[in-house]
């Protein structure tokens, strides 16, 4: 990276940052009044606490997003973004109404789609996969489902302190170093800029402990926007976005499986996953958020490795450290650091 591109970089995360904690430190007394979540029997807290600082997070964004078009120098391919931050921004809207007054699934479900199917359709043609091995609308058909799928990953996970940031950091920045090596467009690796910027802004509020949560207005969006990233890696390697994202999905997907083979309702609220059950066997959560971030470095790091080797070997290979070191990280989890 040469150091005019450096220089760039850092401007748009530390823009991106400085916004997100002033908008966020605008909206915290409205927050308190309108959007305060209340200890239950499956909180992390022990106070009531303003969620719905994700809107400060996706306003950054999009405001940041629009000064680079108006005043900045533009990615090229940077109007590609645009149906995908408008479908953020749906999400975000849908997000803060279930955040205010608990919406019924199906209309989550409904809207997660919507949004998935705008992202999905708005991607490049010529932006395949797998090609040769699935006829071209059933990839974009799975691409809606894994949108969807991991837009709800992201939210499950986003139940502790720093939690959403640990996991949220290393994959952009994992994004923006693919970006330095041709793997992915320009416009990709800005957004992956801003957006960690924008993760640094809200941790500054959500270190425990936490004076503000995203809410569903925060994790969906940026569920969205992290799987429109994670798809433009896929396009250049699979096995990179896979790991990636390899935690998030690990946690996610395995929670949801033993749930449904306890015969457990899965749409249901509950303190399941990993890291919950971490905290509930006795660490706290910086000690869980410190290991989940630490292994979020590892697999960007390894996913940048297997772009720049291109080998199905070396792919093979750095799945399974992947898959070995994220098996390792949840089996810590699962028993509480012990």
């Amino acid at each position: 990276m040469r150091p005019g591109q450096l220089a760039f970089a850092v401007a748009i995360v530390a823009s991106a940052a400085a916004l997100t904690c002033t908008l966020i430190y605008v909206l915290r007394p409205v927050l308190i009044r309108h959007l305060l979540a209340h200890p239950n029997e499956r909180s992390a807290h022990v106070q009531a606490t303003p969620q719905g600082a994700g809107v400060g997070v996706v306003l950054a964004l999009l405001i940041i997003c629009a000064a680079a078009w108006l005043l900045w120098r533009v990615p090229p391919g940077a109007t590609a973004l645009l149906p995908a931050l408008g479908a953020a921004l749906g999400l975000m809207v849908l997000g803060l109404a279930d955040d205010a007054h608990a919406l019924p699934v199906s209309w989550r479900f409904i809207g997660q789609t919507i949004a998935a199917l705008v992202m999905v359709l708005s991607l490049p043609d010529g932006l395949r996969l797998f090609p040769g091995l699935l006829p071209f609308i059933v990839e974009r058909a799975l691409l809606v489902f894994g949108t969807v799928w991991f837009v709800n990953a992201i939210n499950f996970l986003d139940g502790l302190d720093w939690i959403t940031a640990a996991q949220l950091v290393p994959m952009t920045l994992g994004v923006a170093a693919l970006e330095t090596i041709g793997a992915v467009p320009a416009s990709v690796g800005f957004l992956a800029l801003v957006l960690l910027g924008a993760a640094l802004g809200f941790a500054a509020f959500n270190k425990h402990p936490a004076k503000v949560f995203l809410g569903d207005a925060g994790s969906l969006p940026i569920g969205l926007l992290l799987a429109f990233m994670l798809i433009y890696v896929a396009g250049a390697n699979p096995a990179a976005a896979l790991l990636l994202a390899l935690y998030t999905v690990a946690d996610s997907t395995i929670t949801l499986f033993r749930r449904a083979f306890n015969r457990e309702h899965i749409f249901s609220a509950h303190r399941s996953h990993f890291y919950q059950r971490a905290v509930i066997a006795g660490m706290t959560p910086p000690q869980v958020t410190a290991r989940v971030f630490v292994l979020g470095l590892l697999l960007a790091s390894l996913a940048v490795t297997a772009v720049a080797l291109n080998s199905i070997v070396a792919d093979v290979v750095l799945l399974g450290i992947g898959a070995a070191a994220t098996g390792y990280v949840l089996h810590v989890l699962a028993r509480g650091g012990k």
